[in-house]
């Protein structure tokens, strides 16, 4: 969710950007694809916007959208962000090109997070008080069909085949493993306490998954469908209670994963390939949403209690800056 999470935003965008360019003529992908380049985009849960930046962290304009955005995708063929609106039970459809809100597919009561199908036509989308991963058609904004989860479902992450559907529950601390073909739950892969959001590994072996309340990330072997290593993490000065790691996001090159640690203020540098926390970074209150520059030299890190967005050189592993992003931001989405 994720690795957006759901799949992490920088993966999950990326990834529907490759497909999306196969089918798009030449002309109309360079299109698409300039629409929205050297943008980031933050959205603003209380300030029901979409704040839009450059590169460099200069807000370059707003986009009014639904109420209590969170989560975001860009659709499958580049020209639209997708926004959950959790307090208006809605994805919103925004424009990339006119930066306005075209649409909303009506969803279930309190949506979370979401990720779509490899051929970007499906949402699936976790609905917190109904308990149920629920699949709208985005093209006709019609309800497909839902599964059954456990309590607060939230992180969703639809595997790049289009088979498996990984949906954690907050309550159950469990991963549902949820074949898309049965539309049934296939296994419950036990983790640790109220787990959120997924990154996937590049070549689709390891599933990881942020463990909020007990400070920890777990890795799953996508084979077994068995948790294999817990990595802990420390923060001097801070309680145990206060490491609260939710958003998660993978590095363009695929080989380090970044994890917001909440209330304990820093994000963390995991090695993927040792599993070995490589540093920790000083931000923001409550850093949760991340997205990489797709050069992957800079790391954008919401944080949600200081109303604010952090700017940091993933090299050097130091913040650059901090700006204003709008009353508590949520989710970021750079193209």
């Amino acid at each position: 969710m994720p690795l957006r999470a759901p799949m992490a935003c920088a993966l999950r965008a990326v990834s529907l950007a490759a497909a999306a360019s196969l089918a798009l003529p030449a002309q109309a992908q360079a299109q698409a694809q300039a629409q929205g380049a050297g943008k980031v985009y933050v959205s603003s849960e209380k300030d029901n916007k979409i704040y839009v930046f450059d590169t460099q962290g200069e807000r370059t304009g707003a986009i009014d959208v639904c109420k209590r955005p969170r989560d975001m995708s860009f659709s499958g063929d580049g020209q639209q962000i997708l926004v959950i609106c959790g307090d208006s039970n809605a994805m919103g459809l925004v424009d990339v090109a006119t930066g306005k809100l075209a649409g909303t597919v009506p969803l279930g009561d309190s949506p979370e997070m979401f990720d779509l199908s490899p051929d970007g036509k499906t949402a699936y989308v976790s609905i917190e008080d109904e308990n149920v991963v629920a699949a709208y058609d985005i093209g006709t904004k019609k309800a497909v069909f839902e599964v059954k989860t456990g309590g607060e479902p939230e992180g969703v992450l639809v595997t790049p085949d289009g088979k498996t559907a990984y949906v954690t529950s907050e309550v159950a601390n469990v991963v549902h493993v949820i074949d898309l073909g049965t539309k049934k739950v296939a296994k419950n892969i036990k983790v640790g306490k109220r787990p959120r959001r997924f990154v996937l590994s590049p070549d689709g072996a390891e599933l990881w998954v942020t463990n909020e309340l007990d400070a920890t990330v777990s890795v799953v072997d996508t084979r077994t469908h068995t948790e294999k290593q817990k990595i802990k993490f420390e923060v001097k000065g801070m309680r145990q209670a206060d490491i609260t790691p939710v958003g998660m996001t993978i590095s363009p090159d695929g080989k380090s994963i970044w994890v917001g640690l909440g209330k304990a203020n820093h994000v963390a540098r995991i090695d993927m390939a040792t599993k070995a926390v490589k540093s920790q970074i000083l931000v923001g209150k409550r850093a949760w949403g991340m997205g990489f520059a797709p050069d992957g030299k800079t790391l954008y890190v919401a944080n949600g209690l200081s109303d604010d967005m952090t700017l940091v050189d993933a090299a050097s592993g130091k913040a650059i800056k901090t700006v204003p992003a709008g009353r508590v931001p949520h989710s970021i989405l750079v193209k």
